[in-house]
This record gives C-alpha cells, structure tokens and sequence, in this order.
C-alpha cells in the first residue's frame, strides 16, 4: 500500500468550476497524459528487449485512458459515478507476457520495469502533473476570458 500526501487540490477544483463543464476533462486527461509520458518512457527504458523488431514488450508501454477489454473487466474503478472522475493507465499493453516479465515464474525469472519505474518517478509524477494542471488550467481560463470579452 502506498500512501501519498497532496496539497492543493482544493485551489484547482475551485479553479475547474470556473470552466465550462464540458472543458473540466479534457484538461484533466491532457495533463494526466503529458505528466506520465516520462514514467512511460522509463518504463520502456527498463524492460528486456524481446527477440525481434516490434514485437517486445517496450513497444506496448503507453500512456492511455482506455483499457483493453480484458483489462477493463478486470480493473476496479476508484470512483462509482464516471461523470467526474478521470483515469489514464500506464503501461504494457494487454499482453499476458507483461505480467509473467514483471513478476517472473516457475520458468522465468522476474525481469520488473513497472514498479521500478513507479518508485523513481512517483514523486516528480505528481510534481509534474501540478505544474501541466496549473499551466493548461491558466490557458484556458485566459481563453474564456476572451471569449467573454467578445
């Protein structure tokens, strides 16, 4: 279990409300988005290359807001109603070879990128996210602003 404090989230709901609904996710998703790119690209730098071009499991690491079926049905949603909440997943795609990489089995010895990348990057993720937050939250209030002023 991880347990994490953060700071400042009150300031930026405040902030979102003075947005339009409609605009409220999708500068959340291009936040959440840009500030994991780099916890994807660490990923890949610290997963095994696989025997042959773009078939290895670096080529699957992404940064996405949807899940592939299977891991869909698997995935527990943090948030019962969908209408406020947004998600972006990071990593392998739905390869079941991804997990036996991470965790290893009887016949194959744990090779982990995931997790080694979370415990490096976890901290500058969220200082990351603050700063994309903060910066696509001023650019669009700047453009409601102007469109207001018309």
């Amino acid at each position: 279990m991880v347990t994490m404090k953060t700071t400042g989230f009150a300031d930026l709901e405040k902030a979102l409300e003075q947005l339009p609904q409609k605009a409220g996710k999708p500068l959340l998703r291009r936040a959440l988005k840009k500030a994991a790119k780099p916890m994807a690209d660490l990923m890949r730098d610290l997963a095994p290359d696989g025997p042959g071009p773009g078939d290895d499991l670096k080529s699957s690491i992404t940064v996405a807001a949807r899940l592939s079926k299977r891991q869909a049905g698997l995935h527990k949603k943090m948030f019962q109603s969908d209408k406020a909440s947004v998600e972006m997943f990071v990593g392998p795609g739905p390869d079941p070879a991804a997990w036996n990489q991470e965790f290893g089995n009887v016949n194959h010895g744990a090779q982990p990128f995931a997790r080694p990348a979370w415990e490096q990057d976890k901290m500058p993720l969220l200082d990351r996210l603050g700063v994309e937050l903060w910066a696509d939250l001023e650019r669009s209030l700047k453009r409601q602003a102007k469109r207001a002023a018309k």
